[in-house]
């Protein structure tokens, strides 16, 4: 099926920037649609923003201003600049990536925001 692995978690503070990463690989060519959620304890899983396979980006209302999902040059290298984060972005971040009928989650990485 689909591989697909995040990178770029950690501890920052209020306000600072990081980036995360998801590659998404498989034996299946094509460019993938890939979406950020996120989950934090106590709380559903969410959307933090996607990107269709023709690069068209979609945000949650929470994230519209700070966040920033793109392709990179390989197209299913997708990232998340998170910008001016706050506490209450802390969470697990999880990557998916979706072609036609397979589906795969990444195995999430955490993203704390504290000062």
């Amino acid at each position: 099926q689909l591989l697909v692995v995040e990178r770029g978690g950690g501890l920052v503070n209020p306000g600072e920037s990081l980036r995360l990463s998801c590659a998404a690989s498989g034996n299946v060519p094509g460019v993938y649609d890939i979406g950020w959620y996120r989950q934090a304890p106590g709380r559903q899983r969410e959307l933090v923003a996607s990107i269709t396979s023709s690069g068209s980006p979609n945000y949650a209302d929470s994230a519209k201003g700070r966040f920033t999902i793109s392709r990179g040059n390989t197209k299913n290298t997708v990232y998340l600049q998170m910008d001016n984060v706050d506490t209450e972005d802390t969470a697990v971040y999880y990557c998916n990536a979706r072609f036609r009928s397979l589906s795969s989650w990444g195995q999430g990485i955490q993203v704390t925001v504290s000062s």
